[in-house]
């Protein structure tokens, strides 16, 4: 059943997650190293990949054993670091230079990458599946049109507004991290 209020929190959550606003410095980069980035084609992928996930993902983890709550409890631990990076600005986790920049590094693993697939297991086990799509289609909308101004974007915000949004949606998906786990954590123990 289409609930707006779940919608706007899971469009939130995955907003903070994917923190596509954070990567402008990644993708001006990305953009000045390669050239042309392929809006369209990364935004289509990215939302290809995070709706499959959504669908076969608790499969994958019951044909390797593992619960939804315990993805769900693991997941936690990923965005609570993953926040702890966006609010200390440190990296936790170093990725490999990137040689092109169609698909990877921006659809997969940028936008769709770990710390959104565990989000997206999580939201699962939380929301009705339909509120997740709404949620995913409209965080793609965005990206899409980020990706499309990204050097607009940067020019306006400048490097401290950039900083700050980094570190606001940094707290909150800190916040996230810890309701997830407090909320799923019980279910390991029953």
């Amino acid at each position: 059943m289409i609930h707006w209020k779940e919608i706007f929190t899971i469009s939130m959550i995955l907003f903070a997650v994917i923190d596509i606003i954070g990567s402008i410095p990644i993708i001006v980069d990305l953009k000045s190293k390669i050239g042309h980035i392929q809006s369209e084609k990364a935004s289509v992928v990215a939302g290809f990949i995070m709706i499959l996930f959504l669908f076969v993902g608790e499969e994958i983890l019951t044909l390797i054993g593992v619960d939804v709550n315990s993805f769900a409890v693991a997941g936690s631990f990923v965005l609570f670091f993953l926040a702890l990076e966006m609010i200390l600005g440190i990296r936790l986790y170093k990725e490999d230079n990137p040689t092109t920049a169609s698909i990877v590094p921006i659809a997969f693993p940028l936008i769709a990458g770990a710390g959104t697939m565990t989000t997206l297991l999580s939201l699962r086990a939380a929301y009705d599946k339909i509120n997740i799509i709404i949620a995913i289609v409209i965080n793609i909308i965005v990206v899409y049109g980020v990706l499309k101004s990204s050097g607009k974007i940067e020019r306006i915000l400048g490097a401290n507004g950039l900083g700050i949004i980094r570190k606001v949606f940094g707290v909150i998906l800190l916040a996230i991290a810890v309701k997830l786990f407090a909320s799923n954590v019980k279910g390991l123990f029953l």
